[in-house]
C-alpha cells in the first residue's frame, strides 16, 4: 500500500477541531440519554460503508469495552436482516446508512427520517445525525491517508 500524507498530522489545528466537535457530539448524545453503545454502532456501521479500517478497529474495540457483543458487531454488515437490534438501533443504523450514502442518493429518504424521528426525541435525533456526520469526516481522513492500524491496540 502506498504510504500517504497523514492529514490529521499535517494540519493538527483542523484535526483538533474535529476532535473537539466529536467531544461536543458525544456529550450531546449522553445528555440526550442515548446509550453509548448505540453511538458506537453508528460509528462502526459508517466505517464499514466507507471502508475505514482504522475507525473499524478503534470503534469495534470501544464497543466491546462497553459490553457490545462480537456477534452484533459482525452482523452490522447486514443489520436489516436480523432481529438483533432494537427499534432505536435500527432507526439509527438506517439514518447512518442514508447519511453515509448521500453522494449516491443525494437524500435521506422520508421513511428513514420518519422512522428515526418516531423513536428518538428531537435531541436524540440531532445527536445521532451529528454522530454519523462526525464519523464520516473521520472516515474520509482515515481512508484518504491510509491511516495505519495501531501496532499494539489497547
Amino acid at each position: 500500500m502506498t504510504k500517504r500524507i497523514q492529514l490529521s498530522a499535517a494540519l493538527p489545528e483542523a484535526y483538533q477541531s474535529i476532535i473537539q466537535l466529536h467531544t461536543v457530539v458525544e456529550k450531546a448524545a449522553a445528555n440526550a440519554g442515548l446509550d453509548q453503545r448505540l453511538i458506537e454502532l453508528v460509528k462502526i456501521r459508517a466505517s464499514m460503508l466507507n471502508g475505514c479500517a482504522y475507525c473499524l478497529d478503534l470503534h469495534s474495540r470501544d464497543a466491546r469495552k462497553l459490553g457490545e457483543s462480537e456477534r452484533r458487531i459482525i452482523m452490522l454488515s447486514a443489520w436489516w436482516e436480523t432481529d438483533l437490534y432494537t427499534e432505536q438501533e435500527r432507526a439509527a443504523l438506517a439514518l447512518t446508512d442514508a447519511m453515509t450514502r448521500l453522494p449516491q442518493h443525494q437524500d435521506v429518504p422520508d421513511d428513514v427520517y420518519q422512522q428515526a424521528t418516531s423513536v428518538f426525541t428531537e435531541e436524540q435525533y440531532v445527536a445521532v445525525a451529528w454522530a454519523a456526520t462526525v464519523i464520516n469526516a473521520f472516515n474520509r481522513l482515515g481512508v484518504t491517508s491510509h491511516k495505519p492500524l495501531p501496532v499494539n491496540p489497547k
